[in-house]
């Protein structure tokens, strides 16, 4: 049994597929974003967007015991609340982490749309980048 039929088995089936709809489109908006955190327009507030939809990504993950993604979706979100009170801006490191993030949910948004099994996290991604 694959990581969607799990899900389907313990919630109501709209609720499985709304959540993968909603994780899909939070997915096509991280990366215009991350990238948009190199330019100082519209910094802050492309920050703040990261960060809300990393808090929805957790919080309905969250709702549906997805784990992994769950933790790692805490995990950037508590990063990226420090992240919003420096002063400067984010690093290259810090972009090509966050990039790396949006990766491996795509991956797991892949195995769920797929009923695969939810694939390992690369734990390199929880070292926290540098930003100095």
């Amino acid at each position: 049994m694959g990581a969607r039929q799990n899900l389907e088995n313990n919630f109501d089936f709209e609720i499985v597929d709304e959540f993968l709809d909603h994780y899909g489109i939070m997915l096509e908006l991280l990366e215009p974003l991350i990238a948009k955190l190199d330019k100082e327009d519209n910094y802050h507030e492309n920050l703040n967007e990261l960060f809300r939809i990393f808090h929805n990504l957790k919080s309905a993950s969250g709702f549906l015991k997805i784990e992994p993604i769950s933790r790692l979706t805490s995990f950037v979100e508590n990063y990226l609340d420090t992240l919003r009170s420096y002063p400067e801006m984010a690093s290259e490191e810090v972009i090509t982490w966050l990039f790396k993030i949006h990766d491996m949910l795509l991956v797991w948004h892949d195995d769920l749309q797929l009923d695969k099994k939810l694939s390992k996290i690369d734990f390199s991604l929880l070292k926290l980048p540098d930003n100095g």
